[in-house]
């Protein structure tokens, strides 16, 4: 067909890993699909230019020659999603870049939040920082408190500045910026051939000035590419500000090479105006390819698809809000829609934090590539996948059995239906018989492990119900999580066209500080006028009028006092207010009494433009109603084909009937079962289903179906992959509600003695004897009743960190405690809520007397601990309410089955009893290799109280852990309850396993455990545990390893300071060296073994107390030398601004952590406090390893951390036989250190080992 005068085609591109999809919309002709591998050198320099060509030649009808630039004036628009940003960003293949960022910070992103990705690892790996070089720069700002501020002043009292910022803030210049060393510093970085460079400065959120100078200077010396943070993001968060620059700097000038060089295949490299070109970013908006930036572009591929399910299955008159699922090879991706687009604005992408709009796109590692496996009786789909090549074991290339070779196994793909492509001469159908052989291998491996009779249908049934399951936990995070009901959402699966539908959408924001009132309002609207100014500038640099612009306008709020901010769209009645604590109690399920607080204000502009070919749908709720009013028999639909297939509701292979969607015409009806093809989709329907062909739509109506009868007398392997699933996905849910929420040790016995419980009460409790840690771990308990409220047949509990409960002289964590009595509040027992009431006037009573105790207070922030309990107990409802959800679909009995057991253990999960037999399994296993040994290992603490462990191992895997010959208690906090050293062999047995198993009791099943009653590993119960909790569990991991000789000594310390003013405390732990082993390097500044916190942001510490963070780096050289170095310790020091108390607490100051197989101790650590004199210097004392002082402004608290042991003799020295085999530590030899770490980060910063 010719095309119509002056037509031009409109061309979509998603470029992936893999293929390079090309969609081409024309009037006249229609659509036109072209599928290419993304590289493909012998036959064409670049996929996306090659689809062009090849698109124009189908719309001429022309020849057009490879390698000639293409001529555009045919082509009304080219649009393009792709992955350049995403994997450059994972294989760490961007633009070598700099940092600039303050003095006494260098190592700050290195660092980040100081925790590690995977708990369970003995080899702690951590991302790659993605800069090359640091400089600091000599500048320093820092808010004023409110408290000290005196309006009008412009200079503070010792004359520095004080400057009134825009967001309302007033800062202090601390130091002001020295323009002519930056200058230096940059001129420096040119001559050594850095072109992109990446800024930020504490506190530049509220005050940009300085980081605007740095850019300005840059790009006058010809610096190609400066990332500004506070142009990236003007948020509070120095870490995530600060890797968002890095980011970008490291991303923008990779994206930029690939465009040009996309540019070259065009005519004029694109520059006229024949057509638009625009990129997709990772919000869901289009830019024009010359303002396309790398960090916006992580999820420019997934976003495409967000845009098009949202445009073309979400019906506006309807309102049903629309689940997007998009299952690839080796993840799925899945998104939500209610009618505008849910944007996140702070996200982890390969281990970096990522502070820009984003769609929130939840993403599992299950896709059609998937590799299926069976191991420690669980089926486990994923997360590998068998890729490309070799891709699944069908395509005849030796490949492992994966998701897809279970669907065609069971008759869900029709090989006929599939090109002959496969192979190594590629062109033959996919191997049905090499799937049937390995299913059948691996079903006869099953079946000889647990005793079962499985035939191979079940087993790839019951791969598919769990991929099914692992697909669903990112489903219900996005609806359930946030308050939503799953079963009130359509699903819509998609793939990722829908940049054709994409608008142009700009994004400004700026901060904001104020508390929310009418007159705030009043200044907000000003505020919203100027950044839709800016916003129209922007759209306008993109060559898009600001004609059909419409606005959002948004303000992110917070509680006061709270670090959670969502960000509320502009309410129909402008009642920001009432939104916020509408979306606060859908989300979090509970209210505070506080006051509401305006944290920034944002603005998005976005050019609407008119629907293209690819037209948005019609409402399909209404076309359905139609259809049903209509009364038209339409002709049952004629199959083309039948296929045996197998449905686990049947239980059997049946033959069902296949159709071709060109076949089938609007109206029709599909009973199921039954399989739908066309060229790019096969639809299956089960049973329980029915289709309704609609104009532009397939719609499932998916019914109940049955409930499945499961037998109650044996454990069936497929259940319990699947349970596990379902309750790791409830403790999930769970931590999403109460944002630190743990699960307690095992309390039922204790609490169901309270007697009269009814359905709504829930329990709380912290002390030791009713299985808790620490005072300041308080746990909300709830019984869940079966359906007539009259037996308890589960519990659940959530347990967070109180950080201010009282105790001595108000501080729970004091050095000087001796006597439980002086840790602070304790409750053995009590009712938080009672038949649906929360408790409040109790609670307050039992608070309030911690501060009975000679020298004790009271805890001075009573609104944070009863909103902190009110939260916990919103994360108990949504276990209980999963719970339900749980026995509504598979009923009491079977969760029961599945779930029955007797503790809940320090984890995340709630404990079942299978999966608590799998865990024994497992764990046995991790021990057989240990057998016939005899294990023995001595460590202290600094106070010289010894820690001995000696291990008996039987073939059976059964082991005997004696601690006799630990010391007693001692008159100090930190002793333990026997729980925390159970948990902490818990931890080193979880971890040696290698096995991805959920923490419970069945870990520890193996094992008879000796441990001496009132030792200092089961203190009696008026002794002091404060510390105990983090300090014993640590020197327990350290002695296990040290015994099993798996690696050499940590930091093995939770470091704890604690800075207090007035009502204000501010909390935190510091992470140290990591220990080396056989085949690694330890890590640096990080946390090691159970203990795994983030540490406040600097830019948070010092908005919330009145301190400064004068420094956070890295001790080069503190971790032991080795043929592995042990990981480096760190040094922290906090400034004070006011008279305050500070204390610390640590070990490894006296006793060096020990180095292994020939390797050398770690540097010890060590705390002291720059303390002024009366002559009116200062002087710097050492403190003991646990110690609380007053300090007065200007003087400096300075924590050092240890260095880890190293592994192996050093290259050029020789072994040296231990005189006592098995002690871990003992006193060090080297003197504890001081001030600097060794060398310059500069120098460091080239010669860095990466992970592996």
């Amino acid at each position: 067909m010719p095309i119509a005068v002056n037509e031009k085609v409109k061309i979509c591109i998603d470029r992936g890993g893999t293929f390079c999809d090309v969609i081409a919309l024309s009037e006249s002709k229609g659509d036109h699909l072209v599928k290419l591998l993304s590289v493909d050198p012998d036959n064409y320099a670049d996929a996306p230019t090659e689809g062009v060509r090849r698109v124009l030649e189908w719309f001429t009808g022309e020849k057009i020659p490879r390698n000639v630039p293409i001529d555009t004036s045919q082509i009304d628009y080219l649009r393009m999603g792709t992955t350049v940003a995403t994997n450059a960003l994972l294989e760490r293949k961007g633009e070598r870049c700099a940092l600039l960022i303050n003095k006494g910070h260098a190592d700050a992103l290195e660092i980040a939040f100081q925790t590690r990705p995977f708990l369970f690892q003995l080899a702690v790996k951590k991302p790659d920082i993605l800069y090359s070089k640091v400089v600091e720069i000599d500048e320093r700002i820092i808010p004023v408190w409110q408290e000290f501020l005196e309006e009008g002043k412009t200079v503070a009292a010792n004359g520095d500045r004080l400057i009134k910022t825009s967001s309302g803030v007033t800062v202090r210049e601390l130091k002001p910026l020295d323009v002519e060393e930056v200058a230096a510093s940059l001129k420096s970085l040119y001559e050594e051939g850095y072109r992109s460079l990446a800024i930020v400065l504490a506190h530049s959120y509220l005050y940009s000035d300085d980081e605007q100078r740095i850019a300005e200077l840059a790009r006058t010396m010809g610096f190609d590419n400066v990332s500004v943070s506070s142009d990236i993001e003007a948020k509070i968060g120095f870490i995530a500000r600060g890797q968002s620059a890095t980011a970008d700097a490291y991303l923008t000038p990779e994206v930029k090479r690939y465009l040009q060089g996309f540019a070259k295949g065009f005519a004029n490299k694109l520059e006229d105006a024949q057509c638009r070109v625009s990129f997709m970013q990772s919000d869901g908006a289009l830019a024009d390819f010359k303002k396309f930036s790398g960090l916006r572009a992580i999820l420019s591929g997934p976003a495409g698809g967000v845009v098009g399910f949202a445009r073309t299955s979400y019906d506006p008159l309807e309102g049903s809000p629309v689940v997007g699922f998009d299952m690839g090879g080796t993840s799925t991706d899945v998104s939500r829609y209610s009618g505008s687009y849910e944007h996140v604005f702070e996200t982890t992408t390969a281990g970096i934090s990522i502070q820009v709009p984003q769609l929130d796109i939840n993403t599992v590692a299950a896709g059609g590539g998937s590799i299926l496996t069976y191991r420690n009786q669980i089926f486990n789909v994923g997360p590998e996948s068998a890729g490309a090549h070799p891709g699944p074991a069908c395509y005849r290339k030796g490949g492992p059995l994966t998701v897809t070779d279970a669907n065609l196994f069971l008759g869900r793909l029709h090989i006929d239906s599939f090109p002959k492509i496969f192979g190594p001469t590629e062109n033959m159908p996919l191997d049905y018989e090499i799937v049937r052989e390995k299913f059948e291998a691996l079903t006869k491996s099953i079946n000889e492990e647990t005793g079962s009779s499985l035939t191979p249908a079940q087993v790839a049934s019951g791969f598919v119900t769990v991929a099914d399951s692992s697909m669903a936990r990112p489903i219900r995070a996005l609806t359930e999580q946030r308050g939503f009901r799953t079963s009130a959402h359509n699903l819509s699966c998609f793939g990722a066209y829908g940049m054709a539908l994409a608008d142009v959408a700009v994004d400004v924001s700026e901060p904001f500080v104020q508390e929310l009132s009418h007159s705030t309002l009043n200044t907000v609207e000003g505020r919203f006028d100027g950044l839709k100014a800016r916003a129209l500038e922007k759209l306008a640099e993109q060559g898009v009028s600001g004609d059909t612009a419409v606005y959002d306008c948004y303000l992110n709020l917070q509680y006061s006092g709270s670090d959670t901010t969502l960000m509320i769209l502009r309410p129909e009645d402008g009642d920001f207010a009432k939104a916020f604590i509408e979306e606060h109690k859908r989300e979090f399920a509970f209210t505070l009494e506080a006051p509401i607080v305006v944290a920034g204000v944002r603005v998005r502009a976005t050019s609407k433009s008119k629907s293209d070919d690819l037209s948005e749908t019609s409402p399909y709720m209404e076309e359905l109603k139609q259809l049903d009013a209509s009364g038209i028999n339409y002709p049952a639909p004629r199959p083309f084909a039948y296929n045996l297939v197998y449905f686990e509701e049947v239980g059997r292979f049946t033959e069902i009937p296949l159709y071709r969607l060109q076949d089938l015409t609007p109206g029709m009806k599909v009973p199921g079962p039954a399989i739908i093809l066309d060229n790019t989709q096969t639809i299956v329907l089960h049973p329980q289903n029915s289709a309704r062909i609609l104009r532009s739509h397939v719609f499932i109506d998916v019914g109940l179906g049955p409930r499945k009868a499961i037998d109650l007398q044996s454990v069936d392997p497929i259940q319990l992959s699947i349970f596990s699933h379902r309750f790791m996905g409830i403790a999930e849910q769970m931590c999403r509600a109460l944002q630190k929420t743990a699960v307690s040790v095992s309390i039922k016995e204790r609490l169901e003695r309270k007697g009269q419980l009814r359905p709504g009460d829930m329990l709380v409790s912290n002390t030791p004897e009713a299985g808790g840690g620490h005072l300041p771990d308080i746990t909300c308990i709830q019984p869940v009743f079966d359906e007539d409220g009259k037996h308890i047949v589960f519990w659940v509990a959530a347990r967070g960190h109180h950080t201010d409960i009282g105790g001595l002289g108000g501080n729970s964590h004091h050095p000087d405690q001796i006597d439980r009595a002086q840790e602070g509040v304790a409750f053995e027992s009590t009712f938080v809520i009672r038949d649906g009431v929360f408790n409040e006037k109790e609670i307050t009573e039992i608070f309030m007397k911690a501060g009975d105790y000679p020298g004790c207070k009271p805890t001075k922030r009573l609104d944070h601990n009863l909103s902190d309990l009110k939260a916990q107990c919103s994360a108990c409802t949504v276990g209980t309410t999963q719970l339900h959800a749980l026995f509504d679909e598979y009923g009491k009995d079977v969760v029961h089955f599945y779930m029955k057991g007797e503790h809940l253990l320090d984890a995340l999960v709630l404990t079942v009893s299978a999966i608590r037999d799998n865990a024994e399994a497992c764990t046995r296993d991790a021990l057989k290799k240990y057998a016939g040994r005899t294990y023995q290992a001595t460590d202290y603490f600094d106070d010289g109280t010894v820690v001995k462990l000696k291990i008996d191992i039987d073939e059976s895997g059964t082991g005997t852990f004696d601690f006799t010959g630990t010391g007693p208690e001692v008159l100090a906090n930190f002793n333990a309850p026997e729980a925390i050293t159970r948990s902490g062999l818990l931890y080193c047995l979880r971890t040696m396993s290698g096995t991805d198993i959920p923490m419970n009791a069945g870990v520890l099943a193996p094992l008879n455990i000796i441990i001496p009653k009132g030792s200092v590993l089961s203190a009696s119960e008026d002794a002091a545990v404060s510390q105990g909790n983090g300090e014993v569990a640590q020197r327990v991991a350290d002695i296990v390893f040290t015994a099993f000789d798996v690696m050499s000594g940590s930091h093995g310390s939770m470091n704890g300071t604690h800075l207090m003013y007035k009502k204000y405390t501010w909390a935190e732990t510091t992470c140290g060296g990591a220990s080396a082993g056989p085949t690694w390097d330890g890590q640096s500044a990080v946390h090691t073994n159970m203990t795994n916190t983030r540490i406040g942001d600097l830019e948070l510490l010092e908005s919330r107390f009145p301190a400064i963070l004068r420094e956070f780096s890295i001790r080069r050289g503190t971790g032991g030398a080795g043929l592995h170095r042990g990981g480096d310790g760190i040094r922290r020091v906090y400034e004070s601004l006011v008279p305050m108390e500070a204390s610390h607490d640590g070990q490894r100051r006296v006793i060096a952590p020990h180095g292994s197989a020939g390797g050398e101790e770690g540097e010890r650590g060590a705390s002291y406090l720059k303390k002024r004199t009366r002559q009116g210097g200062f002087r710097i004392v050492k403190l003991k390893p646990a110690a609380q002082v007053e300090m007065l402004p200007g003087e400096q608290l300075i924590v050092h951390t240890a260095g880890a042991g190293g592994w192996g003799v050093p290259e050029g020295a020789q072994m040296v036989p231990a005189a006592q085999p098995h002690v871990a530590t003992k006193a060090g030899s080297r003197p504890p250190p001081f001030t600097k770490a060794n060398g310059s980060v500069s120098q460091w910063g080239q010669a860095q080992a990466e992970c592996d």
